[in-house]
């Protein structure tokens, strides 16, 4: 390369900020002065750039090689059938689309559908497709709701790009798959990672050795616990939900005495949920001295006088001393006493009877709402179904009849505890005696899709509803739902409710109108459900080469070599 590179009529020295001041001023506007003073023309201009050019590049070290990525893992999986694939695409591409103006209109809502289009392909063992991991991990970045199923249905491929964005770092966060794990069984990597891990990190190991051995994730808990911050205790002792059993009692016991005001209350709850704990049965004797069967006049009720004082014993024992406002001071004491004491107590205390017969006796002094209420979380904390059922009593009892509460939140709670085809049998019947505007809160505890009996009550209702011209709006949230959670198998039973109906007198405005719209819309989701869940259901044997051939595998070595 030549030492002097100059133009004949710009000089070198001529600033690059006057040459880029003259190039966009233009040089007849902003000239350069050649070296004879005489003002230089574009040619010149552009020669002076060019030397300009040539001797920064010239001047320019080597930059330093980027470092590369490990390699992404494998994902074992089998690759989504073609169609199923582009229904992903298309699912993913909607979610994006500006919105069309609510939900008027019969086409189905295709963002609704993504967390069970996931969650079903999921379940089928499927691998999410290389080149949509962007797209998915965007999305549950922009709903939380998502982020189960993505990382469930994403697999180490997801978690693997999301270390690469700062913008998907929350699937680190929250998937404990994400985290760094050793092998339980090595000892020694254990304890490091346990004393210098990140604390997702820590959760998840701590989450991996209570499955495989619940006694050695409380001594491996101990041996940091007493330097661990007041939010992380709280997260560590939750773990000890998953296998609690009585070898957990003694490390709670010490968690009572903590500085944390919420650990100490989840200490007091996990012991609680021990019958047979210490904790218990000081419960249980402050719970019996407060309640006690009363044979005045020869039939039997039940008698209750509410604690008078908290003291620091009760304190200790997790209950919380100042009520909330508006609430009574003896009556939030009474409440956390019976909420805690094993609920096989109370039949030895009343003479072995049953859970239905104990919520039917008459409670003196108007504390019977209070003590049913008890009764229904201690139920629900001890996951007793035969409680429960006597507490939720008959479906169509009246809600201001029932034995338990009229809470339809502390309801939702009892049904939970219940197996899947008895709750749906249970809501089915409230449906039936109550219609569906006291109903939404319990449908959202019920398995999807809804079993042949409730789904058929829903649907009823509905009719109802639409043939009496009810005002059609207050019924959308339960559409909705049954858009998501109805049987598709259902959908031809409905098609004959999509026609628009006679308003009858004193109707709503255009009810007719909405109502077959909704009808519609509810139709053509299911169909299109159903359609997914074919697409889903293909037999992976009748593509090219199946799902164990080499074909398969070079489909999963070809999604690896793209990411």
């Amino acid at each position: 390369m030549p030492t002097d590179i100059t133009t004949p009529d710009v000089p070198v020295s001529t600033p690059w900020e006057d040459l880029v001041t003259s190039a966009l001023l233009g040089t007849d506007r902003r000239p350069l002065r050649a070296a004879g003073g005489t003002a230089a023309g574009p040619v010149a201009l552009l020669d002076a750039a060019a030397v300009h050019t040539l001797r920064r590049r010239a001047a320019l070290r080597p930059a330093t090689g980027a470092v590369l990525p490990v390699p992404a893992p494998a994902d074992p999986r089998p690759p989504l059938p073609a169609a199923a694939r582009r229904r992903l695409a298309q699912l993913l591409a909607d979610r994006s689309a500006p919105p069309s103006g609510g939900r008027r209109g019969a086409a189905p809502d295709l963002t609704e559908l993504i967390p069970q289009w996931l969650a079903s392909a999921h379940a089928r063992g499927y691998r999410a497709p290389a080149e949509l991991l962007p797209a998915l991990l965007d999305a549950a970045r922009a709903r939380s709701d998502l982020r189960p199923h993505v990382l469930a249905f994403a697999g180490p491929r997801g978690l693997w790009l999301a270390g690469l964005n700062p913008e998907w770092r929350f699937a680190l966060r929250a998937s404990h798959r994400g985290a760094h794990r050793p092998d339980t069984a090595d000892t020694e990597a254990v304890r490091r990672l346990w004393e210098e891990g990140l604390f997702a990190e820590r959760v998840a190991l701590l989450g991996a050795v209570r499955e495989q051995d619940p006694d050695a994730a409380r001594s491996l808990l101990t041996t940091t616990w007493s330097t661990e911050r007041a939010e992380d205790r709280l997260m560590f002792i939750d773990s000890l939900r998953s296998g609690l059993s009585g070898s957990d009692e003694a490390f709670l016991e010490e968690a009572l005495a903590d500085r944390s005001r919420n650990v100490r209350s989840t200490a007091a709850e996990l012991l609680s949920a021990l019958p047979g704990s210490a904790l218990a049965r000081r419960m249980a004797a402050r719970a019996t001295s407060c309640v006690n069967p009363d044979r005045t006049g020869g039939d039997v009720s039940i008698a209750v006088e509410a604690p008078h004082e908290c003291d620091a014993a009760m304190e200790r024992d997790g209950v919380v001393p100042v009520p909330p406002s508006g609430r009574g001071e003896r009556s939030w004491w009474l409440g956390q006493l019976v909420e805690a004491t094993p609920l096989g107590v109370w039949r030895e205390k009343f003479g072995g009877r049953t859970a239905q017969e104990l919520v039917m006796l008459p409670v003196s002094d108007g504390w019977d709402a209070e003590l049913h209420a008890a009764w229904c979380r201690a139920a629900v904390r001890q996951r007793d179904p035969g409680w429960a059922r006597a507490l939720l009593g008959a479906p169509s009892t009246p809600l201001a009849n029932g034995p338990g509460t009229v809470s339809l939140a502390e309801r939702s709670k009892l049904l939970a505890t219940l197996p899947p085809s008895e709750r749906a049998l249970w809501v089915a019947g409230f449906i039936a005696a109550h219609g569906l505007s006291e109903a939404f809160q319990l449908l959202g505890v019920c398995s999807v899709p809804w079993d042949g009996p409730l789904g058929r009550a829903v649907v009823d209702a509905l009719d109802i509803a639409r043939d009496a011209g009810s005002y059609p709006w207050s019924f959308s949230g339960v559409m909705g739902l049954a858009e998501r959670c109805l049987n598709p198998a259902e959908a031809d039973r409905l098609a004959v409710l999509t026609t628009t109906p006679d308003e009858p007198e004193g109707a709503s405005p255009g009810a007719g109108g909405y109502w077959s719209e909704a009808f519609l819309r509810l139709v053509s989701t299911l169909r299109l459900r159903a359609a997914m869940d074919a697409e889903l259901a293909q037999d992976r044997q009748d593509r090219p080469g199946g799902a164990g051939t080499a074909t398969g595998r070079g489909s999963d070595e070809a999604e690896g070599g793209r990411q």
